[in-house]
């Protein structure tokens, strides 16, 4: 078996990704087991000015540093539960000492599988204008449908304000709700919650769309990996 590192970057995130991964062993073999895992966390916070100026090389370089200390705890490969860093894990630079798993082609190769045809893009600001998930579905036949620029506010705000400090409301619940129900209205056929931490506020059972769990899905692909189900992953950052 492979030993997986966890590159944090966001900390509600990486919580969930790890413990998935973790219960994920006794799911298909019935015992608590799984492959090794090893998680290194630098905190975001750090990276707030760097992402505000658009500095993607400055985080890189942080991320990079948790990347080397994943490789000398042992680590074969990495996950980086955290969709907006992979567009400073893009960034031009030296390769990572590890190969990794990408976010976005974890969840648009399950968007593919799932016959989806218009996606929408739940996450950080830096995501939702970014090009990681319009590139990623289109490549795939896939559009992928942004909410309006007010609705994008709002979904950073309670990102930022609420989930990444582990404050869940139901009041927001709502609000993201409503989100959802307004991209079902434009055509969409599935909703990507790609920040990390939206799917502990909205769960399947509550959305108006089927959803397609950043988190989980990279976490049960990283299981594939480890156990010898998936290919290991070739890219050590850098653009795809």
């Amino acid at each position: 078996m492979r030993h997986l590192g966890v590159l944090a970057h966001s900390t509600g995130g990486a919580a969930l990704c790890f413990l998935t991964f973790c219960e994920e062993g006794f799911h298909r073999t019935g015992r608590n087991e799984h492959p090794d895992v090893t998680l290194d966390y630098i905190a975001f916070g750090y990276s707030m000015p760097a992402w505000e100026a658009g500095d993607h090389a400055t985080i890189r370089a942080t991320l990079a540093t948790s990347a080397d200390r994943l490789a000398r705890a042992g680590a074969d490969f990495f996950v980086c539960p955290d969709n907006t860093a992979h567009m400073a894990l893009e960034a031009p630079g030296p390769d990572l000492p590890l190969p990794g798993l990408h976010i976005a082609e974890v969840v648009a190769d399950q968007a593919a599988a799932e016959g989806r045809t218009r996606v929408g893009v739940l996450g950080t600001k830096y995501t939702m204008d970014g090009p990681l998930y319009p590139r990623a579905l289109a490549a795939r036949g896939i559009a992928a449908e942004l909410p309006d620029a007010g609705d994008r506010d709002l979904v950073n705000e309670i990102v930022f304000t609420e989930l990444v400090n582990g404050v869940i409301s139901e009041a927001s619940r709502r609000k993201y709700l409503r989100v959802i129900e307004r991209l079902a209205g434009r055509g969409c056929d599935a909703v990507a919650l790609v920040c990390t931490e939206i799917p502990l506020l909205i769960t399947p059972e509550v959305s108006p769309l089927p959803t397609l769990d950043s988190t989980r899905l990279l976490a049960r692909a990283a299981y594939d990996v480890a156990v010898g189900e998936r290919a290991m992953p070739v890219w050590r950052g850098g653009p795809l």
